[in-house]
C-alpha cells in the first residue's frame, strides 16, 4: 500500500479495515484530483474549466436505500419511519465486509475533513473514496483539515464510499443494489451502488442532526448570509424554492448555502463549500453561482455541446443538475463560516396553488408550525414524474429525510432560539400568484428580492399589516420597491371565489399533514390555519 498524498506522517487505513488496497492517495489537492479523475476517464473538462461527471442511473439521492443501524444506541433515540429505515447489525457487517473485499487491490482516495466550522462543535471526519472526483467533491463540500508534517487527524466518523460495490437485496437486507447506511455505534457510514456524490454530504448532515441537539446546537437545513454590519439571516426552503439563489446575494456575504448549526454563540456553517442546483442557471439572475462554476468546480449530469460549453437549460439527463465548489469561489463569502445570532429567519415556499401571500410575518408559534410543516408545492418541470397539477409537499423542518430524531425536538429548539434572540420570522412565497400553476404566473424574482431586502433592512417595521383571513399570518399592506397590488394574493386572482376555495383546500392539506405532530407539539397546533 502506497501513500501518495501530502501527509508525511505514516498513516494507514488498517484501522478502517482496509489492508490490501493498491495505492492510497491521501489529501490530494484540487489540481491533483482533477488530473487523477481525467486520467481515469471518470470525467471531462467543460470549456469553462469545470469538471463534468455523470452519476449514472442515480441522478439524485436514493431515500429508499438509506438506513440507520438499529442497536442499543439508536433503538430508542431514532425516530424510526419510512425516512429512518432500520437495518440490522448483521446486515451492516455483511455489507461492510463486502465493501472491504471489493476495495482489495484497488486505489482509494482519502480526504481528512470536518463537519462544521465552529471548533467547539465540529465533527472530525475521514472520507474514503473509490473515485477521484468524489474525493474532490468531499474536499469542496466538507471543511478541509489544515494538516502539516506534524499534525494528525483523528476522525470521529468515517465515510467509506465505493459506488462499484453493490448489494444483493435477497441476502443483504436492502431494497436494491444501492445502500447508504449510518452506523452510530461504529461511527461509520458505508455507501455503495450509487455514484450520486450528494449521498456523502447528506449522510454527514444526518449524523450532525443526531449528535448536535445533545449539545444544545440546533442543526438546520438552511442557507445563511450576512450584511456588511454582520447582521445575519437564515433561509429555509425545499428544492426549487430559491434558497440558494436568494441567499447568494451580491449585496450580502454568503456564510453557507445549505447546512448550519445555531449554538449559544451564534450560527456556523457545517460545510466548506456549496452544492448549487444549476438547471436553467443564468449569468443575469445568479451571477455569483455562474462565476463560481470554473476550474476546480465539479458539475454533475449537465449536457455539454461540441465545444464543451455547458448547456444549463438542458435537463435531458435530469432536472437535478448540480455544481459543487468551495465557498471561497463565491465573491465576498464569509470563508470562516461563522455568523452572529440571526436577526431574520426566512421560510421560502414555492406555492404552486397561488394561495400564500408573497411575504408575511410570523409569530414564534406560527414559525414553529410552518417549520414543522415544511411546505412547498411541486409541478411538472420542477421534478420529473409529476403531473401538471400542483402537488403539495411537506417535509418536517424543511429537511425530514435528514432528521434521525423526532421533528418536535428541532421545532422546540427553533422556537426557543427565536424567542431568546428575538429573531423576526418571515414566510416568502416564490411560487405562483394570480392563480395556480397553469393560470397564474411565477412571482417575479426582482419583486421577491425587493421584499427580502425590505424585511432584512427592517423597512417593514413601520408599515401596516393585516392578518390573512385563513392562515392568520401578517401580510404587509405596502413594501418599498414592490407594487402594492402585488402583496395581496387574493387581489391578484380574477376569480376571488376560486381563490377562497383554493385557500380552504390548501389549509386543509396543512391541517391533515399536521395531525402526525399534534400530540408531540400540542402547544403550536393552534398557530396553523383555521378553516
Amino acid at each position: 500500500m502506497t501513500n501518495l498524498g501530502h501527509c508525511s506522517s505514516k498513516y494507514d487505513l488498517s484501522k478502517h479495515g482496509l489492508q490490501e488496497v493498491s495505492n492510497v492517495y491521501w489529501n490530494l489537492n484540487q489540481t491533483e484530483l482533477i488530473e487523477q479523475s481525467l486520467n481515469r476517464r471518470e470525467s471531462h473538462l467543460a470549456s469553462n474549466g469545470a469538471l463534468v461527471a455523470k452519476t449514472g442511473q442515480y441522478t439524485g439521492r436514493s431515500p429508499l436505500d438509506r438506513y440507520i443501524v438499529s442497536d442499543e444506541i439508536t433503538e430508542s433515540t431514532v425516530d424510526w419511519s419510512k425516512v429512518n429505515q432500520p437495518i440490522s447489525v448483521q446486515h451492516f457487517e455483511i455489507l461492510h465486509q463486502k465493501l472491504l473485499s471489493y476495495l482489495k487491490d484497488k486505489d482509494v482516495f482519502v480526504q481528512d475533513c470536518f463537519g462544521g466550522t465552529d471548533e467547539n462543535y465540529r465533527l472530525p471526519i475521514r472520507i474514503i473514496n473509490e473515485l477521484a472526483w468524489h474525493s474532490l467533491f468531499a474536499r469542496h463540500l466538507f471543511v478541509r483539515a489544515k494538516l502539516n508534517s506534524t499534525s494528525k487527524h483523528t476522525p470521529d466518523f468515517t465515510v467509506l464510499y465505493a459506488p462499484g460495490c453493490t448489494a444483493d437485496p435477497t441476502t443483504d437486507g436492502t431494497q436494491s443494489e444501492a445502500f447508504i447506511i449510518v452506523n452510530f455505534s461504529r461511527k461509520m457510514v458505508i455507501i455503495g451502488g450509487t455514484r450520486y456524490a450528494g449521498e456523502m454530504k447528506k449522510s454527514i448532515f444526518s449524523v450532525l442532526n443526531y449528535l448536535l441537539p445533545e449539545n444544545g446546537v440546533l442543526p438546520m437545513h438552511c442557507s445563511s448570509n450576512s450584511a456588511s454590519d454582520g447582521q445575519t439571516a437564515l433561509f429555509f426552503g425545499l428544492s426549487g424554492t430559491g434558497k440558494t439563489t436568494l441567499s447568494t446575494d451580491p449585496k450580502r456575504r454568503l456564510i453557507g448555502d445549505d447546512e448550519h448549526g445555531w449554538s449559544d454563540s451564534g450560527i456556523f456553517n457545517f460545510e466548506g463549500g456549496c452544492y448549487a442546483k444549476c438547471i436553467r442557471l443564468s449569468q443575469k439572475n445568479e451571477p455569483q453561482i455562474w462565476n463560481a462554476i470554473r476550474f476546480g468546480a465539479v458539475v454533475e449530469n449537465v449536457v455539454t455541446d461540441d465545444a464543451r460549453q455547458i448547456m444549463f437549460d438542458d435537463g435531458s439527463i435530469t432536472e437535478n443538475t448540480r455544481a459543487a465548489y468551495p465557498v471561497e469561489f463565491i465573491d465576498n463569502a464569509v470563508v470562516s463560516g461563522i455568523g452572529k445570532h440571526p436577526t431574520h429567519v426566512i421560510f421560502l415556499t414555492a406555492d404552486a396553488f397561488g394561495v400564500l401571500p408573497p411575504i408575511a410575518r410570523l409569530t414564534p408559534g406560527q414559525a414553529m408550525y410552518h417549520f414543522m410543516s415544511g411546505y412547498t408545492a411541486k409541478v411538472a418541470g420542477t421534478e420529473r414524474g409529476l403531473s401538471n397539477e400542483p402537488t403539495a409537499t411537506f417535509s418536517a423542518c424543511f429537511g425530514a429525510p435528514f432528521l434521525p430524531r423526532n421533528p418536535a425536538i428541532y421545532a422546540r429548539m427553533l422556537g426557543d432560539k427565536l424567542r431568546r434572540y428575538k429573531a423576526k420570522c418571515w414566510l416568502v412565497n416564490t411560487g405562483w400568484v394570480g392563480g395556480p400553476y397553469g393560470v397564474g404566473s411565477r412571482m417575479e424574482l426582482s419583486h421577491t428580492r425587493a421584499m427580502l431586502t425590505a424585511a432584512l433592512d427592517d423597512d417593514l417595521d413601520s408599515v401596516d399589516f393585516e392578518p390573512h383571513p385563513v392562515f392568520g399570518i401578517a401580510v404587509p399592506r405596502t413594501c418599498p420597491g414592490v407594487p402594492t397590488e402585488k402583496l395581496s394574493a387574493r387581489s391578484l386572482w380574477k376569480d376571488r371565489v376560486a381563490y377562497d376555495e383554493a385557500t380552504i383546500d390548501l389549509a386543509s392539506r396543512f391541517q391533515e399533514n399536521f395531525e402526525q405532530f399534534r400530540n408531540a407539539v400540542p402547544e403550536i397546533g393552534e398557530s396553523g390555519p383555521g378553516v
